[in-house]
């Protein structure tokens, strides 16, 4: 992973249909940072790092991703809202136009790759119309040496040109903004939108795909560290939840913190070279890690600064989804290179804002698949226009905007993994306590960092009994009846609230959420699966 310094090396675009373009390939990333100031596309912050803004789009768009459907993918892809189909002759259009509005321009060109087991590497080629995207793509991918750059053969194209855009009714995009993967060409087209998590999760979606087809390997969006006996821990998450924020852990080694693989020999590995992290309400005291990960190299997303460079990391005027970028080397310890061995234990974090799961409960391998392809979190008042209340919300796999295949492929992978490593699954809630959002409060950290750590330690019994766990009436779900460094009434939701007519009321409505999103599933679960979900709702 060590820096490409000393680059000497030109690259032609013709090739790729890119005429008369300065590319500025493989510069280093004060360099980008320089032009970007340069060119007013970003500012520097007090902390040294870059702050950009990413323009009308300040998270992806579900909705304007698609993949092209032909015979590699016909037959393969689970078509629908997730997976919008592309016909192949309109992608070979509309690139061939990307392509026209990238000639004559200054460019910005990396090579990198993504998984850092060398017996699944995938290189890249980025090409990107922005200075700031490409130093973007510095960070999150992983960064070959001189030497491995002198011969390095591009698998994967993307081209990035937030400038272009899309004619919905001549190209057959949803608007002017699009991300369109082809497995035939292997290459990536993103248009009218800035927002670079675009970039990260288009290779991300093509990994999911690329895996579990031809590589027997289970991709996950997840973060792992790993202890200094060895063992491997694995925190499932959707944004917001505390993926980043809890595998970043001082007592153990980072292997990254939202995209890895789990191979056929149980080998966990990162699929990155960086870190993507929210920002909004970030502090040194609460997040130590990410917050000394912000300086010279880092990327700074739609945060809010004073005349002095200070960012308000609580100011969402923006919006909610503020983020930064940085090289994983930015954190101080870290497995290198970022992978391990020996999983043992697998963590589901959910945001629950209706404040009636459980902090921290132990999961059957039936319930560990059930909650898996459900992959529950919770959206809270104001996020989104028209959320007055918390309202349900489901992703399949933790991951469903970027997995193309069935998710019950990805579910059977991680459940025969599973079963096979003998790990330990927990439903973690990092939501609310005391009574739903806006009565209740957030749980604390130090809470359940104390609840994860005595899961990893062993002090939270792997085996369940009835002297130890009490099991949740309405989901089923093994909660601990104590915990070191936790009040033992906080364990119990139902405690929590002092009000057990409106908790049971809660806990029913939001067990029948679940039942209801996993009807769609049904047809493809086994007995074991179903008998996973809540037994009252």
């Amino acid at each position: 992973m060590a820096s490409d310094t000393s680059v000497t090396k030109t690259i032609s675009l013709k090739p790729y249909g890119i005429d008369n373009a300065t590319a500025h390939y493989q510069l280093e990333p004060q360099d980008l940072h320089a032009i970007s100031v340069k060119n007013d596309m970003g500012k520097t912050a007090s902390s040294g790092a870059l702050a950009v803004n990413t323009g009308k789009f300040t998270g992806r768009s579900p909705l304007d991703r698609f993949i092209v459907k032909d015979a590699k993918t016909e037959d393969l892809v689970w078509w629908g809202s997730i997976n919008i189909p592309f016909e192949a002759d309109a992608f070979a259009k509309l690139k061939n136009k990307i392509t026209d509005y990238l000639s004559g321009k200054e460019l910005y060109v990396r090579d990198s790759y993504a998984c850092a087991d060398d017996k699944y590497r995938l290189n890249i080629r980025v090409i990107n119309e922005y200075p700031w995207s490409n130093m973007f793509a510095y960070n999150m991918f992983l960064r070959p040496t001189s030497e491995e750059l002198e011969n390095f053969d591009p698998e994967w194209t993307i081209l990035n040109a937030p400038g272009f855009l899309a004619d919905p009714e001549v190209d057959g995009t949803r608007q002017s903004n699009f991300a369109i993967l082809s497995f035939t060409e292997k290459t990536i087209i993103i248009g009218g939108t800035g927002y670079t998590g675009e970039i990260k999760k288009g290779i991300f979606s093509a990994l999911n795909f690329i895996l579990p087809v031809d590589k027997n390997t289970l991709p996950m969006h997840c973060s792992a560290n790993v202890g200094d006996n060895g063992e491997t821990a694995i925190f499932f998450g959707l944004s917001g939840t505390g993926k980043t924020t809890l595998s970043a852990d001082p007592n153990r080694k980072l292997i990254g913190d939202d995209e890895h693989g789990w191979t056929a020999e149980n080998t966990i590995f990162n699929f990155e070279g960086g870190c993507y992290a929210k920002v909004i309400n970030l502090s040194a005291e609460n997040e130590p890690d990410i917050y000394n990960a912000i300086k010279p190299g880092a990327i700074l997303e739609n945060v809010i600064m004073d005349a002095n460079g200070d960012v308000d990391f609580e100011d969402t005027s923006i919006t909610q989804n503020t983020r930064v970028s940085y090289p994983i080397n930015h954190i101080n310890n870290i497995q290198v290179p970022s992978l391990a061995t020996n999983p043992k234990n697998i963590f589901f974090l959910t945001a629950d804002a209706f404040g009636v799961l459980p902090p921290i409960s132990k999961l059957t391998p039936g319930q560990a698949a059930y909650h898996f392809i459900s992959g529950y979190t919770a959206k809270v008042a104001g996020t989104e226009a028209g959320v007055t209340e918390p309202q349900p919300s489901f992703s399949a796999c933790f991951g469903a905007p970027f997995m193309p295949l069935h998710p019950t492929k990805y579910a059977e992978m991680l459940s025969k993994k599973m079963q096979e490593a003998g790990v330990n699954v927990w439903l973690v809630n990092t939501g609310w306590t005391g009574g739903p959002y806006g009565v209740g409060s957030r749980m604390k950290l130090k809470y359940t960092r104390a609840m994860i750590s005595a899961a990893m330690n062993g002090e939270l019994p792997s085996e369940v009994t009835h002297d130890d766990y009490h099991v949740h009436s309405v989901f089923g779900v093994a909660q601990p009846r104590t915990c070191p460094g936790v009040p033992t009434e906080v364990l119990s939701p139902r405690a929590t609230w002092n009000n057990d007519e409106g908790y049971y009321e809660t806990a029913h409505k939001l067990a029948k959420s679940f039942k209801e999103n996993f009807k769609k599933f049904e047809a493809y679960a086994n007995e074991e699966i179903m008998n996973g979900q809540p037994p009252l709702g």
